[in-house]
């Protein structure tokens, strides 16, 4: 198997390598998140060190923080900030501090790729896809079943 691919719910690696059915859900990167405290200052800082700049910026009332995507290739930076105190991402940045917060790939069908997550005994943060930022359909996987890392799954 691939390292990208991933075996069908409920089947195992030598039935997915006999079947010759490696399916990726997993179709690309679509951004990597960057929490910050100041997201003007993060912002400037991409832009005169990388001369990145923002594509999309949009505040997420219903996560409670404020984006701004800088396009890399077919990919993002997101840089994040809280706009609430009990948000998810103020919460990380009073434990962990300014950094890395979360992998988002993309991927073809959002609640397919959820269910097969959840068939292998994953965690997951939303039991059901969600509207996301630039019109997207979102699901979190914890970081507990997922080697550390939160990953969203992104759905165009």
């Amino acid at each position: 198997m691939s390292p990208v691919s991933a075996r069908l719910p409920g089947e195992d690696a030598a039935q997915s390598s006999q079947s010759g059915q490696d399916v990726s859900l997993l179709t690309e990167i679509d951004h990597v998140a960057i929490a910050v405290h100041d997201l003007g200052a993060a912002i400037d800082y991409y832009r005169e060190t990388f001369g990145a700049v923002v594509d999309h910026r949009e505040v997420v009332e219903s996560d409670g923080v404020e984006e701004a995507l800088l396009k890399v290739a077919e990919s993002y930076i997101q840089l994040l900030t809280p706009t609430r105190d009990d948000s998810p991402v103020a919460k990380y940045l009073e434990r962990k501090g300014e950094g890395l917060h979360h992998i988002g790939y993309r991927v073809s069908d959002c609640a397919a790729a959820l269910d097969a997550v959840k068939a292998q005994g994953g965690k997951v943060i939303d039991e059901q896809p969600r509207p996301g930022s630039r019109g997207t359909t979102v699901a979190f996987v914890h970081p507990k079943t997922a080697f550390g890392t939160l990953i969203e799954l992104v759905q165009e």
